[in-house]
């Protein structure tokens, strides 16, 4: 099922316009425009194959990341559940920061109207440098306990409708 929703970002994030009209349906105009934004400056998204780190690469000539894509009925979605999750976390967020990356999770709520889609990136000890320092800064963070697990929130996520237009403006 979140193959679905992985061919969803890509094709909003590479600004297929089929599929903007589609997602953008129950979208207020505000959030349509946004989105439909992306259409000035796509980028050129690679979706992974089978159990790799992650499951998209976006990438154009001013910023580059990758991203794991998450679905749910439920609003949060907690890392401690499974240990592949954590370790999917840990392992992404090492290779990120060896790279100079923003690892990036991609939330989708199933059955919300209107922008159902929000962003956050991972806490690095070291963030990154030059303009993907300015897209760590804006980007909200993956909750943790107290216990230390991370947390998917999807209300304390930036919807998507703002993303794409902080990175098209």
């Amino acid at each position: 099922m979140s193959r679905i929703y992985e061919r969803e970002l890509k094709g909003i994030l590479a600004g297929e316009k089929e599929l903007l009209a589609k997602v953008t349906r129950s979208c207020s105009l505000e959030e349509r425009d946004a989105y439909f934004s992306i259409l000035k400056k796509p980028f050129f998204v690679i979706r992974s194959a089978g159990s790799l780190q992650v499951d998209l690469i976006a990438i154009r000539n001013d910023f580059s990341f990758p991203i794991e894509v998450k679905s749910s009925k439920h609003a949060v979605v907690r890392f401690s559940r499974t240990e592949q999750l954590q370790a999917q976390a840990e392992t992404l967020l090492w290779e990120c920061s060896r790279a100079g990356l923003i690892p990036v999770y991609a939330f989708r709520l199933k059955g919300m109207r209107g922008d159902s889609w929000r962003i956050f990136r991972m806490e690095m000890e070291k963030p990154p440098k030059g303009t993907a320092s300015i897209l760590y800064r804006r980007l909200p963070t993956l909750r943790k306990t107290k216990a230390g697990n991370r947390v998917l929130d999807w209300k304390l996520g930036m919807p998507l409708s703002q993303f794409i237009d902080y990175l098209c403006r």
